[in-house]
């Protein structure tokens, strides 16, 4: 790992003495937090937007949820390989402007005699594809900005704001939709975006100078060496499987989710956003637990007790009966200790991602967690529904909830489990 001298040369100017001093951390959190908002607000729109006003199916719903996360499997290699080339304030300026616009057009499907759930799926396949540049771009950001020692708390605070955005952005999206029109849901993303892209453009570290983009092949060969890296180190081939069937069977319980939501238990869609947005006020909790509970337990067994539990919640969700004066207090405890868990896990697990990543690799490392981890996704999300469609929204639910318990145990079955209180060191040098 780079030492305090090291990392201020490499960022042209001297480590600060806390990290809410340093301007471009504020500015990349600000833009950071106003992103998040934004696509949580948009994750909810796009679908209540499908269900609500295009009367989508539990097949439709799975397709248009897959064609927002495909972009993850098809593009998530290529940007880790892109992204250690470029500026990642470019890199995250550009998407910004690019989601904004999106949402922007969702209005027109919204219109009468619009262009209807073709035009919205293939929106949302835009959308998720520019979100995995930025979300790649962010993560390598961060790493060139701070000091090393303040990853921890640089990720803390990102991953707070990001549960803010959790809070925030579902609550929003759904009363908008449920209660305005639809073209204003989209619209208040569309600004939250605009705002990410004012705040990170001013963003002024000096990043060395990306060259031109290279050959095909060397693009190949870079990207080999993200896979090779992961691939070659426990800690980090442990990251990428436990992501993998985190992700996959998570894409399968949201789809059948927000299915099960307004049309089992009657929901109305301002209920349904509260519902979802109860994940902020845990993931906030979880934020804060992630800055302690690893230096007094150890990473390995908070990130395995956090996973299993967390995860573990969503399994009461199937009973709960429609209609009852329990069920959205229920389901509003579900979240929050879902959230509470899995944003534990975010912040843990991402810092020990960072410490084992060679500096020059972390870009193509996050990418290729990203691919494999995330790229599993799209076919969750067509399972979600198939489940839907074959055995009903419980029974189906029941099944995705069940399968998220893989994570937890895949953890408790690796190295990761057995991590202690110090983040580990670099394996090597990055390759190339």
């Amino acid at each position: 790992m780079p030492s305090a001298a090291s990392a201020a040369s490499d960022s042209g100017r001297p480590v600060p003495p806390s990290l809410w001093r340093d301007s471009d951390f504020r500015r990349l959190w600000a833009g950071q937090t106003a992103s998040q908002l934004g696509e949580h607000t948009g994750l909810v729109v796009l679908p209540l937007l499908a269900v609500l006003t295009l009367d989508a199916g539990a097949a439709q719903l799975g397709a248009l949820r897959a064609a927002g996360q495909a972009p993850i499997l098809m593009l998530s290699l290529f940007a880790g390989a892109w992204v250690d080339r470029w500026r990642t304030r470019t890199v995250m300026v550009l998407t910004d402007a690019g989601r904004a616009l999106a949402l922007a057009a969702v209005a027109v499907t919204c219109l009468p005699g619009g262009l209807g759930l073709p035009a919205l799926v293939v929106i949302t396949f835009a959308f998720g594809a520019l979100s995995v540049f930025f979300d790649v771009a962010y993560q390598a950001s961060l790493v060139r900005l701070v000091h090393p020692g303040l990853l921890v708390r640089g990720n803390s605070a990102l991953e707070g704001s990001r549960s803010a955005a959790q809070m925030g952005g579902p609550a929003l999206g759904g009363a908008l939709v449920s209660l305005l029109s639809a073209p204003i849901a989209a619209g208040a993303g569309a600004l939250f975006f605009a705002l990410s892209f004012l705040s990170i453009r001013r963003i002024r570290g000096d990043e060395s100078t990306p060259g031109r983009l290279e050959r095909p092949a060397r693009i190949w060969r870079r990207i080999h060496d993200g896979v090779r890296c992961v691939a070659g180190d426990a800690v980090l081939r442990t990251v990428c499987l436990a992501s993998a069937a985190f992700q996959f069977s998570f894409a399968a319980v949201m789809t059948v989710h927000l299915l099960f939501l307004p049309r089992e238990l009657h929901l109305s869609g301002t209920a349904v956003g509260l519902a979802l947005a109860a994940t902020g006020p845990g993931a906030l909790l979880g934020s804060v637990l992630a800055a302690r509970l690893p230096d007094r337990f150890g990473y390995g067994p908070v990130l395995v007790a956090a996973a299993a539990i967390g995860d573990g919640v969503f399994l009461c969700v199937p009973a709960l009966p429609g209609s009852s004066a329990v069920t959205v207090p229920v389901l509003l405890a579900v979240a929050f200790v879902f959230g509470a868990g899995g944003q534990l896990v975010n912040v843990a697990i991402m810092a020990v991602r960072q410490a084992v990543t060679p500096r020059g690799m972390q870009g193509r490392v996050a990418a290729t967690i990203t691919f494999v981890g995330m790229g599993l996704s799209p076919l969750g999300s067509l399972l979600g529904g198939l489940l839907a469609a074959q055995w009903g929204l419980r029974t189906g639910l029941l099944v995705a909830a069940a399968a998220m318990m893989s994570s937890p145990a895949v953890m408790a079955m690796s190295p990761l489990a057995r991590l202690g209180r110090t983040l580990p060191a670099p394996r090597s040098t990055p390759p190339g």
